[in-house]
């Protein structure tokens, strides 16, 4: 269990509890140092349960952890960048505070449909007459 708590803003605060974190092995660069230690953080939050989030916020990590996601609503985030525990504990922790942080980003505004100005559509129309007009010269000349 993680026992400290996430900072994430100055309204959001995941508590210890709610973060569970599981040491695996590496694998990759690191020599026998990697075979023999799990250095590698596997950081488990229940983001669909968590009473730390609004639901606007819950919808939209959900939204953006894809596949990081299980069916219980259950986000893992793993961190083997580094090869200490603590980095990659840091790491993973940092990784779920953007992700949060993401989804707590307000909405972009609707786009408004615009119509082209009439200057764009009269050049379009041109520049299309002009390259008609090149391969019509490409063909075979007309025999009188």
């Amino acid at each position: 269990m993680a026992s400290n708590p996430l900072y994430i803003n100055d309204r959001i605060t995941i508590a210890g509890w709610e973060l569970t974190e599981q040491f695996v092995l590496a694998g990759g660069a690191g020599g026998q140092h990697v075979n023999k230690v799990s250095t590698a953080v596997q950081l488990f939050f229940n983001l669909a349960d968590s009473p730390s989030l609004p639901d606007r916020i819950k919808a939209a990590a959900i939204r953006l952890a894809g596949r990081r996601m299980s069916k219980d609503g259950v986000l893992m985030i793993e961190a083997n960048r580094f090869r200490s525990q603590d980095r990659n504990r840091e790491d993973a922790r940092e990784r779920l505070k953007e992700l949060i942080l993401k989804a707590s980003e307000p909405p972009p505004p609707p786009r408004r449909a615009t119509k082209p100005t009439k200057g764009s559509v009269e050049r379009r129309l041109k520049a299309k007459a002009g390259r008609s007009e090149v391969k019509k010269m490409r063909g075979k000349p007309a025999g009188d």
